[in-house]
């Protein structure tokens, strides 16, 4: 580690980006630290025990929306925010996962001297992000975490987390989660889930989390629990016993699922539908069923059918497992220089002499 600790700011969307910080624990654990992400269940289950500041959530993808007043004033609103944050705070160091909602820390950071890696999103495969291409004009290091965006950013650091595991499935109740992820409602998948739950083609308890603002109405009956949100930890006991999920092609929500053995069925949201910002979730599900780790499903109408396929074959557990990037920022972090908080930082990372052997995602 570094002689000298540094100030570290994690900066994260709610969702999958956070989790990606977490796992990096080792990393930034030992340093003074604090998060910057948005006001979601998984933000507040890490404010319990870290510093943590929370800015307004937007995303890129409200421009194509056509809700582009409400990203220009949500923008302006995370903007101050994030300058009270960074003149507070003055980091040394910003580790980043994205996406839109950091982007100002990032930027104010790297203005008021803090040194930048950019860690693109595990949710993208094929192609890079709107944020992670802003972000790149910014970062004095650069990392994906996956073989094919080497094409796009040829100086980027490879480093694929993804791991199937082989061991034995726990034992598991008649219980199916759904859930739509920590951001925005998925009303679409929702409605579908309870729709075939109605028809008799879910024996199991249902738990099922429908996000903020959600329209969702139904008669909650013994075997059916609705709720807005679950704490992290919460999801992750519920996992433990559960045998089935039903969720949107959220990376947090697969990976946390699969972690615990569990059967999974995704649903991508659809940018058409204004589901979502963009289609990057048609590539996270298609990479993770190559693997044969889940069954996609596009439409309602062909749900029962997909869990029909994946009842009846023998459950996968898979994982992310960091090591390789841990010890990669580890060294990278204790190569830095001496730096004041606040000096401004004129010279870009040189090269650490981290050697590595990527383990690359198969798509």
């Amino acid at each position: 580690m570094s002689a000298h600790p540094l100030r570290i700011c994690l900066a994260a969307s709610g969702g999958g980006h956070l989790r990606q910080l977490l796992d990096l624990e080792s990393v930034w654990g030992r340093h003074d630290h604090f998060f910057v992400t948005t006001d979601f269940a998984l933000g507040r289950s890490v404010a319990a025990h870290h510093r943590v500041h929370f800015v307004a959530e937007y995303g890129f993808g409200m421009w194509h929306q056509r809700k582009r007043w409400v990203m220009i004033t949500r923008s302006s609103y995370n903007f101050f925010q994030s300058a009270r944050v960074i003149l507070r705070e003055r980091p040394q160091l910003v580790i980043t996962t994205g996406a839109a909602a950091i982007f100002w820390t990032i930027v104010l950071a790297r203005l008021f001297g803090a040194r930048l890696v950019s860690i693109e999103s595990f949710a993208r495969v094929e192609s890079p992000s709107v944020y992670g291409k802003l972000a790149r004009r910014f970062a004095d290091h650069l990392i994906v975490q996956s073989a094919k965006l080497k094409v796009h950013w040829p100086e980027a650091e490879v480093f694929d987390p993804l791991r199937v595991l082989d061991k034995r499935r726990p034992a598991k109740e008649a219980l199916a989660f759904i859930t739509v992820g920590a951001l925005t409602p998925f009303d679409r998948m929702v409605e579908g889930v309870l729709a075939l739950k109605a028809a008799g083609g879910l024996p199991e308890r249902l738990v099922v989390q429908t996000g903020r603002a959600s329209s969702v109405k139904a008669d909650v009956g013994t075997d059916i629990d609705i709720c807005e949100s679950l704490d992290f930890n919460d999801i992750q006991a519920l996992l433990k016993r559960t045998d089935l999920v039903i969720c949107h092609g959220g990376t947090g929500s697969i990976i946390t699922a699969l972690r615990e053995g569990c059967r999974v069925v995704a649903m991508p949201r659809r940018f058409e539908l204004g589901e979502a910002f963009d289609s990057h979730q048609n590539e996270i599900i298609d990479a993770f069923a190559a693997r044969g780790l889940l069954e996609r499903v596009d439409n309602v109408a062909d749900l029962e059918a997909a869990i029909a396929r994946v009842r009846a074959r023998h459950p996968q557990s898979a994982t992310t497992d960091p090591a390789e990037l841990r010890a990669y920022l580890t060294k990278l972090i204790a190569a830095l220089p001496v730096q004041r908080a606040g000096q401004k930082s004129v010279r870009k990372y040189r090269d650490c002499g981290v050697q590595h052997q990527s383990h690359q995602r198969e798509a």
